[in-house]
């Protein structure tokens, strides 16, 4: 963290009671700061259907803010919430594609509700993201990869705007995981050992798929195996399954991979054989391309089409207003409708953007 960064700027510190975020605020305390904190109220929509954690998390949340004098504030954003990233993923899944709900939870509740709320009265709005920010000698702003390349989570900011990016601080992005654990251990914070959040964001426990059939139900098909034409059994709904997923599928015989869905006909098409060959594609097309910072002729990137380790190496080529073709140096599994490719330089040192997958040929 640049403390030229911070001085004299008022700072709104996101606080969600995990240990990353915890963390961040010992950042500001060592350095004699003690910015405002707000808690993010969501929770589950019908607090008796499910299990949630959202009481553990403010009073760790509230215990930490009091262990360094800060004011802590609990911000509800349950609406907006519900409204728009429930709304933007069940429409996505109704129609087949591969939502990703976290990503726009930081695009439209940490940095936009929030904003809307309470984050408009501070210059910077601090989070526990393990990403990092650097400015050019142009005085641009860039998002750029942190070194946990495990922890990394660029890929899941890709799609804020631009004035949220200008706001955005990541005290503990410079860091690799175990060296917060580590520090949040030595200032005996409560939450030291507490495991990392498995679950979708702000949902705590909730399993995926009951997030969906809160909302969209089960609407079972037949599923067929692509190479024969064989049907194998019944699926309870297309949008419980995603291309390329090999786990959890509950037809005997296995293993079975999805390699393809068809929504008209309510159809989900699987194979057989190990990592089939139509489950891979080296040439895919994306659309509604963000750039994070501004638009760039690039043409060798590297990229990611889900939350791994790695950075794939490929060529960018535009084909219209904001769209593109990722042209991947070799094929790669499970490329998916709906899904976000997120866009990095050759080094993936900066994150410059993402799009959205669209249905597309070799």
């Amino acid at each position: 963290m640049n403390v030229k960064e911070i001085e004299n700027k008022r700072i709104a510190v996101l606080l969600s009671g995990g240990v990353d975020s915890s963390v961040v605020v010992y950042e500001f305390a060592r350095l004699g700061l003690h910015p405002d904190c707000f808690y993010i109220k969501i929770g589950p929509e019908e607090e008796e259907e499910w299990d949630c954690s959202s009481e553990e998390d403010l009073e760790m949340a509230t215990a930490v803010a009091h262990k360094y004098g800060c004011r802590l504030e609990i911000i509800d954003c349950h609406k907006e919430y519900w409204d728009q990233v429930t709304a933007y993923t069940m429409d996505k899944v109704r129609a087949g594609y591969t939502p990703n709900p976290d990503v726009m939870c930081n695009r439209l509740i940490k940095f936009g509700a929030f904003d809307e709320k309470r984050g408009h009265d501070y210059d910077l709005i601090a989070t526990g993201h393990y990403a990092q920010t650097e400015v050019d000698v142009e005085g641009r702003k860039w998002l750029v990869t942190s070194p946990d390349p495990v922890k990394d989570q660029t890929d899941f900011l890709a799609q804020i705007y631009d004035w949220q990016l200008k706001k955005a601080l990541f005290p503990i992005g410079h860091y690799v995981k175990d060296e917060v654990r580590q520090i949040a251990e030595r200032e005996h914070l409560v939450n030291a050992k507490r495991k990392d959040s498995q679950g979708i964001c702000f949902l705590g426990k909730i399993n995926y798929n009951d997030y969906i059939r809160r909302y969209l139900g089960e609407q079972p098909g037949d599923v067929i195996e692509l190479d024969t034409g064989k049907r194998i059994g019944e699926h309870k709904g297309l949008w419980f399954h995603t291309i390329g997923q090999r786990k959890g599928m509950g037809f005997g015989g296995g293993p079975w991979f999805v390699v393809k869905k068809d929504v008209a006909k309510n159809i989900l098409y699987v194979s057989h054989g190990y990592d089939p060959e139509t489950a891979y594609r080296q040439n895919f097309p994306i659309h509604d391309f963000h750039w994070l910072t501004q638009p760039m002729e690039i043409e060798r990137i590297t990229f990611k089409i889900r939350h791994t380790p790695d950075y794939l190496p490929a060529t960018l080529e535009q084909t219209g207003e904001g769209s593109y073709i990722v042209h991947a140096k070799k094929k790669i599994h499970g490329v998916a409708p709906g899904q976000f490719c997120v866009i990095y330089d050759e080094n993936h040192h900066r994150c410059l953007g993402s799009g959205e997958i669209t249905i597309g040929t070799e």
